[in-house]
């Protein structure tokens, strides 16, 4: 190993959707990258959101026009560069009778929501009468209803796929990833960051450190993108750079519910009695997501858990939107939690936070760079504006030759991995393979174009790869192997939760995690000693979407 390869432009902590990004814009414009996180690719706030790619309708409230006329920019583009993973998504808003939101405000802002659509890529809104509405949603609470409106946005089904597939095309275009790794220091002289102690927690996949046998080590690099969302203040801190507070994160949770009676079959956006806050019921992953809430927290960030008093929330703000619906904490498959990076306001109402991002120059420290904010809809501009800055500093303070590399960024039109020529191949692919319906329709959703990379195992290694190791999602065990050969997982617990999204099944993924033991010592060489660890490790971890509450199904 040389010193060049201890050398950056760019390092960035935190592989989350915004690092992700980051780090993708900047190797797509000829930047030598290293991405680098504590956890796993997107094991962190991206994880846990709604999983809605949306323009952000309620943010016309507060008046953020730039924001969501940019969040519907993103929108169109993320369903050109991802169509397996982002897919449009009707929405049916309630109107009720004394709700502070009436008829006609709910009318304005949809006329102005269609207004800053980019470029009209779905269809505008419609205003329903009452029949209309119970049409489609017939088991609508209809005391003081008055009717609804229905717009579209985008949903992400599988948002940690979306953080994936940044990291690929970023380590594509050359890019370095370090998983498990954790920043100890911020390597700072003459009042200038240049380079980053890292403490390496587990193996890596895909690095110049591969061969190391240090646990500790030093790189350097002419900027460094501290990118850790609601850990930002956390690097700063340990990394001994100081400076004011950044985040003021606030918690979101969701519950996770199966069928229940009177079930809409499309997404519903409808306004909280308790609180006048708007919240979802979406049909999603065969089930239902309900969510979320908006709560200041300041606990630790790596133990974040749903409340008892969010969950009687959501619960009793669903059964009044569906009362035939009678959920209870018995029928909550399992729930998550997680904190925005939002920026600190003091004791600011955390509902009326901005929700645009920022990228902070450290006020002492040159080269140092923290982004406070962002959402899954907008980190790809969020990543060009960052890259954009960077850029400028480089070439203005640094090596001359960056001039001549190519820096027009072409992240909007230029399709992730899983969407090069995605219709010609899903005809195609669905002609001419012999697998069963379902089966094609859930490998498109989470690999899109990269299926037959995936389906070469089965016919290059062991046809017994094309076994089902999971029956309620149908996963084949070739996707095991293909998590770890070819999508940097390092645990069972990356492959099942953010590869292969089978721990989003309604087990999370415990009524499989022993298959996928025995399918990873077969064909990866593990020793049964491991398989036993990993296992307990997946268990444990799921146990925070389990045990919220003792009246909770753990599904033990």
């Amino acid at each position: 190993m040389t010193s060049d390869d201890l050398k950056f432009d760019v390092i960035v902590i935190g592989a989350g959707i915004n690092g992700a990004g980051i780090a993708r814009d900047a190797a797509m414009r000829g930047l030598k990258v290293l991405l680098a996180d504590k956890g796993d690719i997107g094991s962190g706030t991206s994880s846990w959101s709604t999983r809605l790619i949306h323009g952000g309708l309620r943010y016309l409230e507060h008046g953020e026009l730039s924001l969501v006329r940019e969040s519907l920019r993103e929108r169109a583009a993320l369903m050109a560069i991802a169509p397996h993973l982002v897919r449009p998504i009707p929405l049916l808003v309630p109107v009720y009778e004394k709700a502070r939101r009436g008829w006609w405000t709910i009318r304005l802002g949809m006329i102005g929501y269609d207004a800053l659509s980019f470029n009209k890529s779905l269809p505008g809104h419609r205003m329903l009468s009452i029949d209309e509405t119970l049409q489609k949603a017939p088991a609508l609470a209809r005391r003081g209803l008055r009717g609804a409106a229905v717009y579209f946005d985008a949903q992400v089904e599988f948002a940690e796929r979306l953080v994936v597939e940044n990291v690929l095309s970023a380590v594509e275009h050359g890019a370095n990833v370090l998983t498990y790794t954790r920043v100890e220091k911020l390597i700072i002289e003459n009042g200038a960051v240049i380079g980053v102690e890292f403490r390496r927690e587990a193996p890596c996949l895909s690095s110049v450190m591969d061969n190391s046998d240090v646990a500790q080590y030093r790189v350097y690099a002419d900027i460094v993108i501290n990118a850790a969302g609601p850990w930002v203040d956390q690097v700063l801190s340990e990394g001994q750079a100081g400076g004011p507070r950044l985040i003021g994160g606030t918690k979101g949770s969701h519950i996770i519910v199966g069928t229940f009676p009177g079930a809409p079959a499309t997404a519903i956006y409808v306004e909280a009695e308790t609180d006048g806050r708007p919240f979802f019921i979406i049909p999603w992953n065969g089930k239902y997501l309900i969510g979320t809430t908006d709560i200041p927290y300041e606990g630790d960030l790596d133990d974040v858990q749903i409340a008892s008093d969010e969950i009687d929330y959501l619960l009793r703000e669903t059964n009044r939107v569906f009362p035939i619906g009678s959920l209870t904490r018995e029928q909550i498959l399992y729930t998550y939690s997680g904190v925005r990076p939002l920026p600190f306001a003091g004791d600011k109402d955390a509902r009326a936070i901005t929700r645009r991002h920022f990228i902070r120059v450290h006020p002492t420290i040159r080269g140092l760079f923290s982004i406070v904010g962002g959402k899954l809809t907008t980190y790809r501009s969020l990543a060009e504006q960052t890259i954009d800055l960077v850029l400028k500093r480089l070439t203005s303070d640094t090596d001359p030759s960056l001039r001549a590399r190519p820096r027009k960024c072409t992240t909007s039109r230029d399709p992730l991995p899983g969407a090069v020529d995605f219709d010609a191949f899903c005809a195609n692919f669905k002609q001419d393979s012999c697998l069963p319906e379902v089966t094609k329709d859930r490998l498109l959703s989470i690999y899109g174009t990269r299926v037959p990379l995936l389906l070469n195992l089965i016919a290059e290694e062991d046809e017994s790869l094309a076994k089902v190791f999971d029956s309620e999602t149908g996963a084949l065990s070739a996707e095991i192997v293909f998590a770890f050969t070819r999508e940097f997982a390092t645990t069972l617990a990356d492959c099942l939760l953010r590869r292969t999204m089978v721990g989003l099944n309604s087990s999370r993924g415990l009524a499989a995690v022993e298959a996928a033991g025995a399918i990873a010592r077969k064909h990866l060489g593990w020793t049964e000693r491991r398989v036993e660890d990993e296992i307990a490790a997946y268990r444990n971890e799921v146990l925070r979407f389990l045990r919220q509450d003792e009246n909770v199904n753990t599904l033990a």
